[in-house]
């Protein structure tokens, strides 16, 4: 399916988080030096907080609600405006929020930038991003929040679900992973990327998530694992980098660039596509 593939990163890094607004004033022992803290987590792309008095928010309820966000040495103040299930996702699994952020004057801004639909939505994911690949957190309480602008919340509407699995059994991961590096076209699958706002691509697969389209004017481009690509038979933007470039910035694709060395029937790719 073709989709515009936008150079964007996920907008913040959750690395500790709490609810300050949960919609009810929760009773303090006279012995507690601090109110008792919230218990937040993610399922899916849900956002959960469990009350001190055991109540469980989500969805709606948490409209209104703040998150309080600690990214490296900065504290950000997140507000949800709104909460809403992805029309793109018959399962239901997705979700997708209003996320706006909170300045020291009380004014609000979107977190995120317009996605190609023009709307300002993310969503949390419960996964840890660094240069050698997109992981599980493995604890449902460290999470992200992705915008649907960027690579991370795109490859989940696309389809590749990170806590999903495919057919045959094995985790969505692996193709979440190499959509991100796909979209971003990070050949080397090392964080840097190699595309431009509003690139389109076609993105198709082997275990019918995405199918290619019969009728289109781009032409064959990579095929990709979830560590960069696998093979490239061109470039997409060869003003930022063509294939004589990626060689020597890619040691790992010699031998593997090039239309003679690099169709879609290449071995070992989990995710393909084609570009103009």
């Amino acid at each position: 399916m073709v989709h515009d593939a936008v150079k964007s990163f996920r907008l913040i890094a959750i690395i500790t988080i709490a609810v300050a607004q949960i919609g009810a004033t929760v009773g303090v022992n006279a012995e507690q030096s601090s109110p008792p803290t919230p218990v937040v987590s993610v399922a899916g792309t849900t956002l959960r907080v469990q009350r001190p008095d055991g109540v469980i928010l989500e969805g709606a309820k948490l409209v209104g609600a703040v998150l309080i966000a600690t990214y490296a040495d900065q504290t950000v103040r997140a507000r949800i405006a709104s909460v809403a299930p992805d029309d793109r996702d018959p399962s239901g699994e997705v979700m997708l929020y209003d996320f706006r952020v909170i300045a020291a004057d009380g004014s609000e801004t979107s977190l995120c930038s317009p996605d190609p639909d023009g709307r300002q939505l993310g969503f949390p994911l419960a996964i840890e991003s660094r240069p050698d690949g997109i992981r599980n957190s493995g604890d449902p309480s460290r999470f992200e929040l992705v915008c649907t602008s960027g690579a991370e919340g795109k490859c989940v509407r696309f389809g590749y679900a990170p806590w999903r699995k495919v057919p045959d059994g094995r985790p969505m991961l692996d193709w979440y992973n190499a959509c991100v590096r796909m979209v971003r076209a990070d050949y080397c699958g090392d964080g840097r990327a190699f595309t431009r706002n509003g690139t389109l691509i076609d993105i198709y697969d082997r275990i019918n998530v995405q199918r290619p389209e019969t009728n289109t004017s781009l032409k064959f481009e990579a095929a990709w694992a979830s560590d960069g690509a696998v093979c490239v038979a061109h470039t997409r933007i060869p003003e930022l980098i063509d294939l004589d470039g990626l060689e020597r910035t890619c040691p790992k694709l010699k031998g593997h660039l090039g239309p003679m060395v690099c169709s879609d029937d290449t071995a070992g790719a989990l995710l393909l596509n084609r570009s103009r």
